[in-house]
């Protein structure tokens, strides 16, 4: 093969490469702008009752493009990845959870940072997750992973379906 060739081989596979993961990123941001334009709603609707502040749409889609690309870059460091073998219950549940963790420690993070940036000290900038307290912190680990459940089930499920196989009989034509 001439180099001209190996060239246009490795750029095609650059580019497919580039597709997918554009494609990976899309579908997680659609997934968790929807979970955190859902979340932000409820809050909108709870905080109108008390006529508190309410939150803007736009925390959830800075939100979901963060943690999307927090997602994408940590399933290519092979966080939170599944065993081979074994029923698929259980790497769902560890995905589920592993990312939740993830998320919650990122959403820690950007607060604290922000917080120095501002001159606050950490204390002062470390965000309540669920109400405060460690109650909280569990109640929202709990509905993060439990939010995250639908994604990487219909995701591993794919998988072991092979091909696209779970995505062509939710999205595309069947036989009979």
């Amino acid at each position: 093969m001439s180099d001209g060739a190996e060239a246009a081989g490795h750029h095609g596979g650059l580019k497919e490469r580039a597709l997918e993961e554009g494609r990976r990123f899309l579908i997680m941001f659609l997934y968790l702008w929807a979970m955190f334009a859902l979340a932000a709603l409820h809050e909108r609707i709870i905080l109108r009752q008390l006529d508190a502040s309410l939150p803007s749409q736009g925390f959830a889609f800075v939100n979901a493009l963060v943690l999307a690309k927090v997602m994408l870059v940590a399933e290519n460091l092979k966080f939170g990845s599944r065993p081979k073998s074994g029923p698929l219950l259980r790497p769902i549940l560890q995905e589920s959870f592993a990312f939740a963790l993830l998320f919650i420690a990122v959403h820690y993070l950007e607060h604290i940072l922000l917080g120095w940036l501002h001159g606050e000290s950490w204390r002062a900038s470390v965000p309540e997750i669920g109400g405060g307290g460690i109650a909280g912190l569990i109640c929202g680990a709990i509905a993060m992973t439990v939010a995250l459940i639908p994604f990487f089930a219909f995701r591993d499920v794919n998988r072991a379906l092979g091909g696209n196989r779970l995505v062509e009989l939710l999205w595309g034509r069947r036989a009979g």
